[in-house]
Parts: C-alpha cells; sequence; structure tokens
C-alpha cells in the first residue's frame, strides 16, 4: 500500500513537470517568416523560392515609460533642497538589460549630492522599478514649472540580435519665489481738517526675483470721501519701486479710522492681501477759512489787515516822501554852492582884487574911493595962529 502511494506522487509530479515544460514552450516567442514568392500551385519553382527567399521579421522592442512622480508637495521653494521620486515601467514584451538611468536638472536643478546616473542590471517586460534623486532648486530659477529630464539607454535581444535604445522623459516641477514683496506703513499729514482733501502714502519694493502682478490699493472704512475707491497700480517687477497714494476727504472733525488694503498676485498666481490700520485725527476748520469770517472781522473792526488798495497807497506815498526828500537835498545842495561862489567874490573884493581896481579907475573914481582923513573939532575962536 506504502509503495502505491509513492508511485501515485511521482506519477503526478511527472505529470506536473510535463504541463510546465509544455507551457514555456508554447510562452516562446516564434520567429516569424515573410516569404517571397508565388502559391504551391505554380510549380516546382514555388518550393525553392519559398525557402530560399524568407526574411525574419523584426520582434517587440521595450518601451521604458515614467507611471509616477513625486517632489514632496505642491511646489518648491527656490533654493530649497527636496527627494525626486519617480517610477519607471517596461511596458515593452521583451527584457531590457544593462540600463542607464540619468537624470538632468537643466537650468533650475541641480543634484544635492550623490550623482544623477543610476544602474540597473534587468528590467523584465512589465516590471516597475523607483528611483529617489536628492535635488535642489537653484535660487535664481524662474517662479513656474520647470522641466527636469530622465534619460533610459539600455539593451535587448531582437530576433536573436542583440541591439541598443533609449528614449527622453521629461516632468515638470513647479518652483516657487518667496514672496518679498514689502509695502511701509501709511504717512499721514502732520494735520489734517475736515472738508479738505489730504493724501496718505505708501512705499513699496519687490525684492523678490518673480514678478507681482495686479496690484490694487483699497481704503476702507466710513467718515470720509473719496473719487476712487479702490485705486490700481499694475505690475511691479523685480526689484522695483514706487508709492501709493491715495486721496480722501475727511467729512468732519474727530478721529478718522479706516483701513489700507493691497492685493496683488505674487509670482506663483497666488492672490494675497496686506492689511493696515489707520487712524488719523481730524481738525475742525479754523474760523479764519470759515465762510462769512471775513465780513464779520471786518465789521467789527478786526486786525485782519489792510484792505489791498491801502497797500498800494501807502506805497505810493513812500515814494513820493522819498522823491521830495531827494529833491530838498539837490536844493541844499545848490544854494550852499552859490553861497560859496558869493563868499569868494566878496573875499576877492575885500582885497582890492576888484576887476575895476586892477584895470585902473577915472579920477573922479578913485577920488570916491580915495580914503578921507578925519577932521579934528574947531576951536570956538576960530583957527588958531602960530605967533
Amino acid at each position: 500500500m506504502k509503495h502505491l502511494y509513492h508511485r501515485t506522487i511521482a506519477i503526478i509530479v511527472a505529470l506536473l513537470s510535463a504541463l510546465s515544460l509544455a507551457l514555456a514552450v508554447i510562452s516562446l516567442p516564434h520567429q516569424a517568416y515573410a516569404v517571397d514568392g508565388t502559391d504551391g500551385t505554380s510549380g516546382t519553382n514555388s518550393t525553392s523560392q519559398g525557402s530560399d527567399g524568407a526574411t525574419p521579421l523584426a520582434g517587440p522592442v521595450p518601451n521604458i515609460i515614467i507611471t509616477n512622480f513625486a517632489y514632496g508637495g505642491d511646489s518648491v521653494a527656490a533654493g530649497s533642497k527636496f527627494n525626486l521620486d519617480f517610477t519607471f515601467q517596461n511596458k515593452g514584451q521583451v527584457a531590457v538589460t544593462n540600463m542607464v538611468v540619468t537624470v538632468d536638472g537643466a537650468e533650475g536643478f541641480a543634484i544635492a549630492g550623490g550623482t544623477n546616473t543610476f544602474y540597473v542590471d534587468a528590467l523584465w517586460a512589465g516590471y516597475a522599478m523607483t528611483q529617489t534623486v536628492p535635488m535642489q532648486a537653484l535660487a535664481s530659477a524662474k517662479s513656474g514649472a520647470q522641466p527636469v529630464t530622465v534619460n533610459f539607454r539600455y539593451e535587448y535581444v531582437d530576433a536573436g540580435a542583440r541591439s541598443s535604445s533609449q528614449s527622453d522623459v521629461k516632468i515638470s516641477v513647479p518652483i516657487s519665489q518667496p514672496d518679498r514683496f514689502e509695502i511701509s506703513d501709511p504717512v499721514v499729514p502732520d494735520q489734517v481738517i475736515a472738508g479738505q482733501e489730504n493724501t496718505v502714502t505708501m512705499e513699496y519694493v519687490n525684492k523678490g526675483k518673480g514678478d507681482i502682478a495686479n496690484v490694487e490699493a483699497t481704503m476702507e472704512g466710513e467718515g470720509f470721501d473719496a473719487t476712487m475707491k479702490t485705486q490700481y497700480v499694475g505690475n511691479v517687477a523685480s526689484g522695483a519701486t514706487g508709492t501709493i497714494g491715495y486721496a480722501f476727504t475727511p467729512s468732519a472733525a474727530g478721529e478718522l479710522k479706516a483701513t489700507l488694503k493691497v492685493t496683488y498676485e505674487d509670482s506663483d498666481g497666488q492672490s494675497k492681501t496686506k492689511e493696515f490700520p489707520l487712524t488719523v485725527s481730524v481738525a475742525d476748520v479754523p474760523a479764519a477759512d470759515q465762510p462769512g469770517a471775513s465780513d464779520s472781522v471786518e465789521g467789527r473792526g478786526g486786525d485782519r489787515g489792510l484792505p489791498v488798495p491801502a497797500y498800494v497807497a501807502i506805497a505810493v506815498g513812500v515814494v513820493a516822501v522819498i522823491a521830495a526828500i531827494v529833491l530838498l537835498v539837490r536844493r541844499r545842495r545848490k544854494q550852499k554852492a552859490k553861497k560859496n561862489d558869493i563868499d569868494e567874490d566878496w573875499d576877492d573884493w575885500s582885497e582890492g582884487k576888484d576887476d575895476k581896481t586892477d584895470t585902473g579907475v577915472t579920477d573922479g573914481a578913485a577920488a570916491d574911493t580915495a580914503p578921507i582923513a578925519p577932521v579934528s573939532p574947531a576951536s570956538p575962536a576960530g583957527p588958531s595962529h602960530k605967533a
């Protein structure tokens, strides 16, 4: 009985081996031949042509593709390191051997330690493999999707002969530049008066490597009027600076509370908003600037100053006084000069230097000018006679 049991087991094993061998033979690829010639009814020459002109057809070739890849998130920040994981699969019907895989990050990525080339001994038909590559996004890379190329070089057997092939597969990894769009705090005038237009300003600078788009500034709140509720600034290039100015008119005196909002799109196209709370002390209109204040001041004899005609009259009077002083000085000078001439003539005459004396005079004139001797007083007896 025991001998029969062992014999039965041996028969079953033999049958299974024969079945496995038959399946292996059936699964082997068969050579296909193209016969260039006529059919069998053409004569004796057809057999020879069929045997001599038969050429084998090329067999199936492998096809390597990337079925999945990941880089750790929605995007990679410029300057940061990450792991690129990708899965590649042999979609062909024959195995590949001596495969070399090369990863090229182009201008946006670099290998962060290690190598960008890997070796795979064999990859059977339908099989897949996953590879991890440490990479780094360059700080100078442009924002947006940047390409990474994976190159596959391999060998395979085709119709009994060894052949080689290669394929390039490109994948894209998005790079995001950090948001460095900076806006300074609002600057308010020193004095804000109700009913008068005022302007609040904010300076901005784009320190990032990417451009900023669709910048808008809005002032929200109550107690003021504005001709433009939203001010469109536009696009701001990398490294550009500028100023946002918002004009508003307070309705009444007191404390004005408002909020300045600046919305924009960063280099990745994401919408962002920055808010700046604003508190402004609004002063009342001065009494001198109120309507009718000038009339009331003039009616009370206030000290708002003289009217324009009065200033004109004062100016004319000052000019007239200056002209009179000039004329008087000139007249004094002329009179003084004339007096000096008369004094000189009198001095010359008193010294005998008159023109008439110098040129000679008549006897009568000389007698007139001769000195007169003094006369002694007469005595009562008449003239005295010497004895």
